[in-house]
């Protein structure tokens, strides 16, 4: 019979059993053998099935989030995220709001600034949309960028709100007639 238990590498991670034409694993009491070979707490995470795993601590299983934008839910196992922006915790930068995720948040620019890198940083840039012809002027206005934005304004002698501008009409108006007293 060979000694499988004094094989190296060793076949069990923990405690090993030689037995006639085999050997067998095994664990201390208070542990339990894994599918692995390897030897786990009793009160285990497996055990516990806790989403994202757990802590033992003094012999408690802890189920544990693996981000501090979750927190534990009422059932103990799993977790549920908290909403940042809600919490009004975060303070986006200038032309940013914050959008949540699952476990966290990010800042995304304003509708109408791009995410550039200038200076050696990411800045929220306004974008042009009179220079990129992505306004919806009429052929008769002029197109005026804003942060964020922009504005139409009517070309003189034409009226209306800048999207839709008509001729203004020219009446002519004849001089009063006579007086007769």
């Amino acid at each position: 019979d060979l000694n499988e238990c004094g094989l190296k590498p060793r076949p069990c991670k923990h405690r090993c059993m030689n037995t006639y034409g085999s050997y067998k694993c095994y664990c201390l009491n208070g542990y339990m053998l894994m599918p692995d070979g390897t030897c786990s707490n009793a009160l285990s995470c497996l055990m516990a099935n806790c989403q994202y795993g757990c802590d033992v601590l003094k012999g408690e299983v802890r189920c544990r989030c693996p981000s501090p934008g979750l927190q534990l839910g009422p059932d103990g196992r799993t977790c549920v995220d908290i909403d940042e922006c809600a919490t009004g915790r975060v303070l986006c930068p200038r032309f940013r709001h914050c959008v949540n995720t699952f476990g966290s948040y990010i800042c995304r620019c304003h509708k109408g600034f791009d995410l550039m890198y200038i200076g050696g940083k990411y800045q929220c840039h306004d974008i042009d949309e009179c220079a990129l012809g992505h306004h919806q002027c009429g052929s008769f206005s002029h197109c005026y960028n804003t942060p964020g934005s922009y504005k139409c304004k009517c070309k003189e002698g034409y009226r209306d709100n800048g999207t839709n501008c008509m001729l203004i009409p020219i009446f002519l108006i004849e001089p009063p007639g006579p007086y007769h007293i």
